[in-house]
């Protein structure tokens, strides 16, 4: 059995709010949940995120995130 909704299908909205939801949840499930549970949240995780990445291949990069822009802090 899988949870929620095909992500695919998901409103931009919709998928936002269910990564929101699952990051929120994130570091419960690592320190709290029982294995099975913690697969769960992880293949969702990575489904959505794969998704997000599917819609926005050219997203915005912050050049501060990226190798140069750390050296220069």
């Amino acid at each position: 059995m899988t949870a929620g909704n095909d992500p695919g299908v998901l409103s931009d909205e919709d998928l936002l709010r269910e990564l929101g939801s699952l990051y929120d949840t994130r570091l419960d499930a690592l320190r709290h949940a029982a294995d099975q549970a913690y697969a769960e949240h992880t293949r969702r995780t990575n489904q959505l995120e794969a998704e997000y990445l599917r819609r926005r291949p050219g997203r915005e990069i912050d050049p501060a995130r990226l190798r140069e822009g750390a050296r220069a802090r």
